[in-house]
This record gives C-alpha cells, structure tokens and sequence, in this order.
C-alpha cells in the first residue's frame, strides 16, 4: 500500500494533469509499482525503466562508460545523466531517476555510505537534485527514498 505521501503525490499530480516517469535503479521498480497502487495511477504514471545494474545503464541509456568509470553507477552525475537520457524515451511532463546504495557492496565509501540515495528530477525543464541517507534495512531505505521522491515534487510543482 502507498504511503500517505504517495497518495498526495498521486493527486497532486493528477489536480495539475501532469505525468510522470521514472528510471530506477536502487528502487529496482517500486517507486513506479507504488505510484500504480494509486486511484490516480492512469492519469500520472507514464511508465519507468529498471536499470539496476550498470551495464543496463550503459547498453540501453546510453550513459556514456567513462561517466559511470569515473563516478560510479551510484552518483549523482550519474543519476542526472539517467533523468536526463530518460526524457528520450518516454514522455511526461516529470522525469525521475534514482540510483543509490540499498545494500554492502557496491560502491560505498566513508563519505558514501551505504543507505546513500541519489535523485535526479526534471520538472517541466526544471532540473533539481537531491542527495540523501537513509538508515534501516534496504526495504526501509528503499521506502525513505520513494517517499523522499514524492516530497520532492510535491515541493517543486507549482500550487
């Protein structure tokens, strides 16, 4: 069931006919399967791509190699070149990447620990990033940071 958040989210978005679509990697589809459990789900969601692993990311939105060699597959160059690409393929009015780290093992760092989450959103043009640290199990982290997608935009469309 969606968080109360979603469910504002959803409406909002729906009130102000605007769409939405996401690419996922850390979230590995829940964000778009919770913004699907909403009454609103036909009217706001466009669609999303899971791309949890960085050849995904490579092969398909063609984020350039180097980019992903040089600042991870879970970064915030990253995630903005993967909101970016996502324009190409889908159209909405909101584009919505998020990659992060869930669980050990990846690319975590003192200073990018895991629990670590990046976000990448276009709204309307407008390109706004968030960088965040959730704790909890990976499911908790995953839930944070779909509800953290839902503030941020339902703080950045207009009332």
């Amino acid at each position: 069931m969606p968080s109360q958040i979603i469910k504002d989210c959803s409406s909002a978005l729906a009130a102000k006919r605007l769409t939405v679509a996401f690419v996922e990697s850390a979230s590995a589809g829940r964000l778009s399967a919770e913004f699907s459990l909403c009454p609103e789900s036909g009217k706001v969601l466009k669609g999303g791509l899971v791309c949890y692993d960085a050849s995904l990311k490579i092969g398909i939105l063609r984020v350039p190699k180097k980019m992903i060699d040089t600042f991870t597959p879970e970064s915030a160059e990253v995630t903005h070149e993967l909101a970016e690409r996502l324009q190409r393929f889908i159209p909405a009015d909101i584009h919505i990447a998020i990659t992060g780290l869930t669980t050990p093992g990846g690319s975590e760092t003192a200073e990018k620990p895991v629990g670590t989450i990046f976000i990448h959103a276009y709204l309307k043009g407008k390109s706004v990033a968030v960088r965040e640290v959730f704790s909890g199990s990976p499911e908790e982290v995953v839930l944070k940071s779909i509800d953290r997608v839902a503030k941020l935009v339902l703080d950045e469309i207009p009332n």
